[in-house]
């Protein structure tokens, strides 16, 4: 059974998701839509790259996944479908394929399916479906648009590294409030060489040890560890640590390694 997920800003309260998953199986009722999640904030391309690049692995390859951010019609905006790791994306051209990956997609194209003109103001419903349902029935690339080299880039704001110091900032805050960094597993590793260390944040709070699991600790105390997505979390156990901690988006978080 063809596998296709929905990674959007729609929300669940108005009628715009139900009507993404009814145009898909009026096309392909046999399909297995998996939503990855309708929540991303409206237009924010860096939180549902973030998302959907911690998520696609652990789908089977020959999965398709479809990205409705930032989709609305515009002129100025390409739609393509491309090939990454066996997997296929179809989206908008803005900047979101450049933060999803790390490496250059295999195979790209520009999609040419033609709109339905009632459709005009929503292509996710039109072009976006069309194209999913075409590859989730085992079409090539080839054939739903024109191959391209090139994609939108965006980027992303990196640690700064001076000498023992990392200086991230807060990418992400999850359901649970546990708040997500830029550092990851392999940068820090890198930088430490087995030698303790002191994370702070918000002025006077530190934490000088990593955690395995979120239990580790009692119950109301803080904690840092690498998640899921091996990118350097700060939480609470069992606690939300956003806003006990009073941390935000993009805020500033500083580790000092010791000799």
């Amino acid at each position: 059974m063809a596998i296709i997920t929905l990674t959007t800003d729609l929300g669940s309260k108005d009628f715009y998701q139900a009507a993404l998953k009814g145009s898909i199986l009026s096309i392909l009722p046999t399909a297995n839509i998996v939503d990855v999640t309708h929540e991303v904030p409206s237009f924010n391309i860096s939180h549902a790259a973030f998302v959907l690049k911690n998520v696609y692995p652990y789908f089977p390859k020959g999965t398709v996944h479809l990205i409705g951010i930032d989709s609305v019609f515009s002129e100025n905006t390409k739609y393509i479908a491309l090939k990454h790791k066996d997997h296929f994306f179809v989206g908008a051209d803005n900047g979101i394929f450049s933060l999803l990956f790390n490496e250059k997609p295999d195979e790209i194209v520009e999609l040419n399916i033609m709109q339905d003109l009632k459709y005009l103001h929503f292509p996710l419903v039109d072009i976006f479906v069309k194209a999913a349902t075409q590859l989730a029935k085992g079409a090539k690339l080839r054939d739903i648009g024109v191959p391209t080299e090139s994609i939108e880039e965006r980027m992303l704001l990196n640690p700064v590294i001076e000498r023992d110091i990392i200086r991230g900032s807060v990418i992400y805050i999850d359901t649970f409030c546990n708040v997500i960094t830029n550092i990851t597993k392999d940068l820090f590793t890198k930088i430490q060489r087995n030698r303790d260390f002191t994370l702070y944040f918000r002025k006077s709070e530190t934490i000088t040890q990593l955690s395995w699991h979120y239990n580790e600790v009692p119950e109301g105390e803080k904690l840092c560890l690498f998640g899921i997505s091996n990118h350097l979390e700060i939480a609470i156990n069992k606690g939300k640590a956003s806003g006990l901690l009073g941390l935000h988006l993009n805020d500033i978080i500083r580790i000092e390694f010791h000799p």
